[in-house]
């Protein structure tokens, strides 16, 4: 291969060419000399002319060459799918109509050294497309428009809260402790200090100490990693969108996230009505409300409680072909019962209301339901969409959690949490009425993009590993 340069002076995307010359008349020269840059994607040569297609980040562009005005016509013609170049030509309109740069000069800025074959028509292999997202994202046109349209959705996230007076704030992923999610963490080990280290589940306990901290409202949008299992659902390491705002409640936060979902749908699809899977989906707000235990009954057709007691949600779950395990109490019970029976039947968009404490180490109790904590989570299309609650404040009472939730993981329960000693010290400086919420950002695209696994959403998905090349 011949040397390569180093760089190369662009003046236009294809886009921007389009935009300013599409009317023109077939058959126009404008005199324009413009320098492009980009992919070849198709080469069509015809005797002393060659049409070639040149694509870059914005979209598309014609490249017409002809033996008598492109330097080193004979090897243009050769370019391979694929092969990246930079060209030097005037702004025309083929005799067709076709909005071309023909070619003075050109130069190949790297070669494609694996063919693509017919790959730029379309990849259908999906174990394809996620191992070789950068074939997949020239080849599915898709693909592009997905992840364009993710990071729009994170854009605007910011730009909101931002409106709304939220911080935005970074905190650390390596947790010495793991807390904030029930959730089985991820384990390193940091040589210089010669401790173990966690990937953090979720950022929850260090914004709250940001609150502490006199950081009214503030948010982090990144990555957390569990060490769970693959689904269309889940992926180790996704992106979440965490707030925390002093003096609000539950409540609250779900007039807040119906509002930004909605505000989302408006902005990226025109429409807070959309289809979904082929199905209608209405994020119009209000969103229902609706309690767990409610929608458990409408789903079932039994009316579950917690003063039904264990004995009586075994033999209730039993019946449903619902697994328990001998250390769930009836919260544990009521909430497997929800989750295998009813969660994924719910299309919504809803809010389900009300969870067992037991289940909920960091909520605040009900102010009017015994055994039961202000926590919501939004469902929509059959899945978990958020998880927000009104915060537990009283350091007495958190440390009463986290000890349960201790005796929890000594009985077995790998993602229940530990005592944290640092946290419990903050809330002792005093954390105000909060609220808090975090909602899953890959599946949120997942929405608007109208795909079905969270791998579609996810650039570099979680795979098993590839066998080697022989």
């Amino acid at each position: 291969m011949t040397d390569l340069p180093y760089r190369f002076d662009r003046t236009d995307l294809a886009a921007d060419l389009h935009a300013a010359y599409d009317e023109l008349d077939p058959g126009v020269e404008t005199g324009r000399v413009v320098r492009v840059a980009g992919r070849v994607m198709l080469v069509r040569p015809q005797g002393r002319l060659a049409f070639a297609e040149l694509r870059d980040s914005s979209g598309a562009v014609q490249l017409f060459a002809l033996a008598a005005v492109t330097a080193d016509f004979a090897t243009f013609v050769k370019l391979r799918i694929g092969d990246w170049v930079g060209v030097a030509g005037e702004v025309v309109k083929t005799r067709t109509g076709e909005l071309s740069v023909k070619v003075s000069e050109w130069v190949l800025l790297a070669e494609a050294r694996r063919g693509f074959g017919d790959k730029w028509r379309g990849i259908s292999d999906v174990d394809t497309r996620y191992r070789q997202r950068y074939v997949d994202l020239w080849a599915n046109d898709d693909s592009r428009r997905t992840f364009a349209l993710r990071s729009r959705v994170v854009s605007l996230t910011r730009r909101w809260l931002e409106d709304r007076g939220f911080t935005e704030v970074e905190t650390p992923m390596l947790h010495p402790i793991p807390g904030g999610a029930i959730a089985k963490p991820f384990v390193t080990h940091h040589n210089a200090l010669d401790t173990d280290l966690y990937l953090r589940v979720a950022p929850e306990l260090y914004l709250k100490r940001l609150v502490v901290g006199g950081f009214e409202r503030v948010f982090e949008i990144g990555r957390v990693f569990r060490n769970e299992g693959l689904s269309p659902r889940h992926n180790p390491e996704f992106t979440i969108l965490e707030l925390y705002a002093a003096y609000l409640d539950y409540t609250d936060l779900m007039a807040l996230t119906e509002e930004l979902v909605a505000w989302l749908a408006n902005e990226l699809l025109q429409t807070t009505k959309l289809t979904y899977g082929g199905r209608d989906l209405d994020l119009t707000p209000p969103w229902r409300r609706a309690t767990l235990t409610e929608l458990v009954a409408e789903c079932t057709g039994r009316t579950l409680e917690l003063e039904l007691g264990v004995d009586a949600l075994r033999t209730a779950a039993t019946e449903l072909g619902v697994a328990w395990g001998p250390h769930d109490g009836p919260g544990k019970l009521l909430l497997e019962i929800y989750e295998k029976t009813t969660e994924a039947a719910l299309w919504g968009p809803v809010f389900v209301v009300d969870y067992p404490e037991e289940v909920s180490p960091l909520s605040r109790r009900h102010r009017s339901r015994a055994g039961w904590v202000e926590r919501f989570e939004g469902i929509v299309a059959g899945r978990e969409l958020c998880n927000a609650f009104t915060e537990l404040t009283d350091p007495d009472e958190q440390r009463r959690r986290f000890e349960d939730q201790a005796r929890a993981r000594a009985d077995g329960d790998d993602e229940a949490m530990v005592v944290d000693e640092d946290y419990l010290r903050a809330l002792e400086y005093g954390l105000p009425p909060t609220a808090g919420i975090g909602i899953g950002m890959d599946r949120l695209v997942m929405l608007f993009a109208d795909v079905p696994s969270i791998r579609d959403v996810v650039l570099f998905p979680t795979l098993r590993p590839e066998p080697p090349e022989a």
